[in-house]
C-alpha cells in the first residue's frame, strides 16, 4: 500500500460548503432528480425484515411512484437496486431477476465486521449463490485501527475472490475511522485490493454521523488519483486514463436537496462519467419519497402529500 496523503480538513470542509451552495436551474434539477433515483440503493436491514417487507421493497423499487405518467406525464426509472440480508436474497431474487434493479445483499459480518473470516467469507458465497448481484462488506475497523493494514487488506482480497461475478461495494464505516487522513487510508488500502468498477462506501448506516460532504470529498479524490494516473489530478477529470472504480455515499442522506448537492461534488470532482449508476449510488432509503416529491412540485408548482406515495 503507498502511502496516503495528509488531508486538509480545513480546506476540504471550505470546498464542500462552496459546491453545496451551487445555484442549479429548474431543467438540471429535474433531470439531476431523476438520476438521483436511478442511483438510490433501496434498503431494508433491520431484525424485523420479512419476505412481505421485501416484497414490498422490490415493487417500490421496480415502480418508485405508481401515478407517474397521469401526474408527470412520464414513466420515471427504476431504482438501482434493493440491498437485503443474506437470508431475504432468494425472496428479491424471485421478484427482481431478469429485471433492471439489481439485487444487493451486505455480507461480512454486516455491521460489525467482527465474525471469524470464514464465516464472512461463507455469508459472501451464500448471497452470490441466492442470486446477489452486489455484495456490500465491512472492513474490520479495529484491525485497521489497530494498523494491521495488511490483514484488513488480505480479508478484502478473500471477498473480492467469494464475490465471483458480483460486484463489490467496501464499506469503511467512516463515524469510526475518526479522522480524515483514516479515511483516506482506509479508501486506498481497499482500492488497492478491489477491482475496477467495484465500489467504496461510506458507511453501514448503524453508526453516526455516516455519510457526510467532507467524507465523500476524501473518498472521491482517492478514487480520481487512482482514474488519473501519471496525469495531473488538479485539472478536470474527464478523461480517466487509470482503473474506474464506483462510489457509494450512505446513511444521513435523506432530502433531494442533499442528493443534488452530492452530484454536484462528484461532478466537479470526478466529471460527467461518473453520473450514472454504474459508478455512483446512495444508500438512503428515506431520500425515495423527497427525490418524487420534488419532481410531483417542479412539474405541478405543489408539494404532494407523503401519503400520495406508497411505502417500500
Amino acid at each position: 500500500m503507498l502511502a496516503s496523503p495528509t488531508v486538509d480538513r480545513v480546506m476540504v470542509e471550505r470546498r464542500c460548503a462552496i459546491l453545496a451552495t451551487r445555484s442549479i436551474k429548474k431543467e438540471a434539477k429535474v433531470a439531476g432528480l431523476k438520476l438521483a433515483l436511478a442511483m438510490i440503493d433501496l434498503t431494508t436491514l433491520e431484525g424485523k425484515d420479512s419476505p412481505e417487507k421485501v416484497k414490498s421493497l422490490c415493487r417500490k423499487a421496480l415502480r418508485p411512484f405508481e401515478r407517474d405518467e397521469e401526474v408527470l406525464g412520464e414513466r420515471l426509472p427504476s431504482v438501482a437496486a434493493v440491498c437485503v440480508y443474506p437470508s431475504l436474497v432468494k425472496v428479491a431474487r424471485s421478484h427482481l431477476a431478469g429485471g433492471p434493479v439489481k439485487i444487493a445483499s451486505v455480507a461480512t459480518g454486516f455491521p460489525s465486521g467482527q465474525y471469524p473470516l470464514a464465516v464472512r467469507i461463507r455469508d459472501v458465497q451464500l448471497a452470490v449463490r441466492d442470486g446477489a448481484d452486489e455484495i456490500d462488506m465491512v472492513i474490520n475497523r479495529g484491525a485497521f485501527l489497530a494498523g494491521r493494514y495488511k490483514e484488513v487488506g488480505k480479508e478484502i482480497a478473500e471477498v473480492v475472490a467469494a464475490c465471483g461475478p458480483a460486484h463489490l461495494k467496501v464499506i469503511l464505516e467512516t463515524g469510526e475511522l475518526e479522522t480524515l487522513d483514516n479515511v483516506r487510508r482506509a479508501s486506498d488500502l481497499a482500492l488497492d485490493h478491489i477491482r475496477p468498477g467495484d465500489f467504496i462506501k461510506t458507511s453501514t448506516g448503524k453508526v453516526s454521523p455516516a455519510a457526510t460532504m467532507p467524507v465523500t470529498l476524501v473518498m472521491l479524490e482517492a478514487i480520481r488519483d487512482r482514474a488519473l494516473v501519471g496525469e495531473n489530478t488538479a485539472k478536470s477529470p474527464f478523461a480517466p486514463s487509470g482503473p474506474v472504480y464506483g462510489m457509494k455515499p450512505a446513511g444521513g442522506i435523506r432530502t433531494a436537496k442533499s442528493a443534488l448537492q452530492y452530484l454536484v461534488l462528484v461532478r466537479e470532482t470526478l466529471g460527467g462519467r461518473w453520473l450514472t449508476p454504474e459508478l455512483f449510488r446512495f444508500g438512503a432509503s428515506t431520500l425515495l419519497n423527497d427525490v418524487l416529491r420534488q419532481l410531483v412540485k417542479e412539474k405541478t408548482g405543489v408539494y404532494t402529500s407523503w401519503n400520495d406515495f406508497a411505502e417500500a
